[in-house]
């Protein structure tokens, strides 16, 4: 199929990227033997689970459905971390998953007879925020995720194998290495008891310019200085830049400005772009008035602030044209919903030039889900 025949909306996750960001994270396991996990909550499209296990050690999950499909679609280390447990659910994980974190000394005291001959960890948090998104700071004032030094339990160290923590967002690598030093202040007394210390995601190692030299001797000084296994878990950085997502433009209207209306929508199939927010690149556009057309970018559905961002283009843009968001892989296939009965986007694959879709969705999955 080429490009100009694809139905829209569509996601496209382009397997050359994703293979050239794979190799990425593989030569960081290869020069430092640092074990690299696919964080689901990111990036879940099972169909490249078999491509993803050829470079990683495994995935990790964040409950059961997601420790499931990895077990079942990828077949590798499974690991699992959840704020908290359900009894309902917790005998299920354990048959899942070899590594399971809790989020506090309480829950790994109620669940740790439960989970015999499986390598328990607990994340900590250093209180040591590197980000100005309140939302994604896991170390925030009040924050519920991962234990303070004032709330450790000593009690528990001989349950424990691990400590992992997760406290960076799309960040470098010299907010790692400042993290790790106040951790190291907090919990370094603790480190040498563990068999492997988890730094979580938000590493962008695949971005350009990312700095993997100081990546990798933050993890070679931690193997050298407590002799344990260190794991990494990105998302986006498994999928960085590997997907678009592909639109129609339905109608042209005028209030003021010229207002595009499209058949994808961002409350429904790029959520960020109002939670964060966040402003998605789009191939071919510039930023309001940089170019000579201005387009406000909306939605079909009836939300009135469901507006993606205002663009520019060098020719009007006319009903039927297709537009490409970029960057589109990450965080969309994972948060997107029917909302205003909104058709879920078609997942698509791309190799080379051709573009096969390997998922289709109707209205029995907006039903099925009511």
């Amino acid at each position: 199929m080429r490009e100009c025949d694809i139905p829209t909306p569509v996601y496209v996750v382009d397997e050359d990227k994703l293979i050239e960001n794979l190799e990425i994270l593989a030569g960081v396991e290869e020069r430092t033997g640092v074990k690299i996990l696919l964080a689901q909550k990111a990036f879940s499209c099972y169909h490249f689970y078999p491509l993803i296990a050829k470079y990683l050690a495994g995935a990790t999950a964040s409950g059961l459905f997601e420790a499931r499909l990895s077990h079942e679609e990828m077949g590798k280390e499974n690991h699992v971390y959840c704020p908290a447990y359900s009894d309902d659910e917790f005998d299920e994980i354990v048959s899942l998953c070899d590594h399971i974190v809790f989020n506090s000394p309480a829950q790994v005291k109620k669940f740790a007879r439960r989970a015999k001959n499986k390598s328990l960890g607990l994340r900590i948090n250093p209180e040591f925020s590197t980000q100005k998104t309140a939302i994604y700071d896991p170390c925030a004032f009040g924050s519920r995720l991962g234990t303070t030094l004032e709330n450790f339990d000593e009690e528990i160290l001989p349950l424990l194998e691990g400590l992992h923590m997760h406290t960076l967002c799309e960040q470098d690598a010299d907010a790692l290495d400042k993290t790790l030093k106040e951790a190291e202040k907090k919990f370094g007394k603790y480190f040498k008891s563990m068999r492997w210390l988890n730094l979580g995601g938000g590493h962008h190692i695949t971005r350009a310019g990312y700095d993997i030299p100081l990546l990798e001797k933050n993890v070679k000084g931690l193997q050298d200085r407590y002799g344990v296994e260190v794991y990494l878990e990105p998302g986006e950085a498994v999928a960085l830049n590997a997907g678009y997502l592909y639109t129609r433009v339905l109608d042209i209207v005028k209030n003021c400005i010229y207002i595009a209306i499209l058949d994808c929508s961002a409350e429904c199939h790029m959520p960020d772009v109002i939670e964060m927010p966040y402003r998605p690149p789009l191939f071919g556009a510039g930023n309001e008035g940089e170019k000579k057309y201005t387009f406000r970018l909306s939605s079909k559905s009836c939300l009135a602030g469901d507006i993606i961002g205002d663009y520019s283009f060098d020719t009007p843009l006319k009903v039927g044209d297709i537009l490409r968001f970029d960057d589109m892989a990450i965080y969309t296939m994972v948060k997107n919903n029917t909302f205003n009965g909104m058709p879920l986007p078609a997942i698509a694959k791309k190799k080379g030039e051709n573009f096969e879709i390997i998922k289709s969705f109707g209205y029995s999955d907006f039903k099925s889900r009511l």
